[in-house]
């Protein structure tokens, strides 16, 4: 039988962390919608438990959030990546970290403006040392298909992460949502997700396109779904 988690999404009121949250809950994990407004955090949580007819998703203040946790995905804007972290930090203590940040600098954020320390998610891990395992994903996936679980979501996940069994949780984790994803490196390696984000928003721009992806091709399809 499949573990189960609870999951906490730092930014779960966001488009991002919602729709991983609605996947994550349709696909039996526990979750909690973590948020600086308990309020909204609760709102929240109820739209999904509404949407999916469950009881299984929660609202809290990002430390409380964080605490009660197995796995902790953090989908909040880089300006506020450290100090969303700094508010759960006793939570944190050898759990996995899913960040999802991306150094987009508006107005200009169809250009690639990565961070004087390189990698934003590279940087946290230095950050916390030992104290967490950071895992990059989900960077290049659109919020918009996340929320639609009417339709397929046709977009692959880079996984980057210095623990190799960390990244395989999270491969799995993004397979529950409906994604295929694969080990992509160390965690020095999200510096070049991240700047795929930027180049995504640009055909975004230029094609008038709702959210375009990636995809990896020529793995075969045995060494994918193990």
């Amino acid at each position: 039988m499949k573990q189960k988690y609870t999951i906490a999404i730092l930014g779960g009121t966001g488009a991002q962390g919602g729709g991983l949250g609605l996947r994550w809950a349709k696909a039996g994990h526990q979750i909690i919608v973590g948020s600086r407004d308990v309020e909204k955090a609760e709102a929240k949580a109820a739209a999904i438990r509404e949407t999916l007819g469950i009881q299984t998703v929660s609202g809290e203040t990002y430390e409380r959030a964080a605490s009660k946790a197995d796995i902790i995905a953090l989908t909040v804007p880089h300006s506020v990546q450290r100090s969303t972290i700094e508010q759960a930090i006793d939570g944190l203590h050898g759990k996995i970290i899913i960040d999802a940040t991306v150094p987009l600098v508006p107005p200009k954020v169809a250009r690639v403006q990565l961070p004087p320390e390189g990698s934003a998610v590279a940087s946290l891990q230095r950050w916390l040392g030992d104290k967490a395992r950071v895992v990059a994903a989900f960077q290049n996936v659109s919020a918009h298909h996340l929320s639609d679980l009417e339709h397929p979501v046709e977009c692959d996940v880079l996984v980057c992460g210095d623990d190799v069994a960390a990244r395989e949780v999270v491969i799995g984790l993004a397979r529950d949502a409906g994604l295929d994803a694969y080990h992509a490196g160390p965690i020095e390696n999200a510096v070049a997700v991240e700047a795929l984000t930027s180049l995504l928003i640009a055909i975004n721009i230029r094609y008038k396109a709702p959210g375009s992806g990636i995809r990896i091709t020529r793995v075969p399809t045995h060494t994918v779904h193990k």
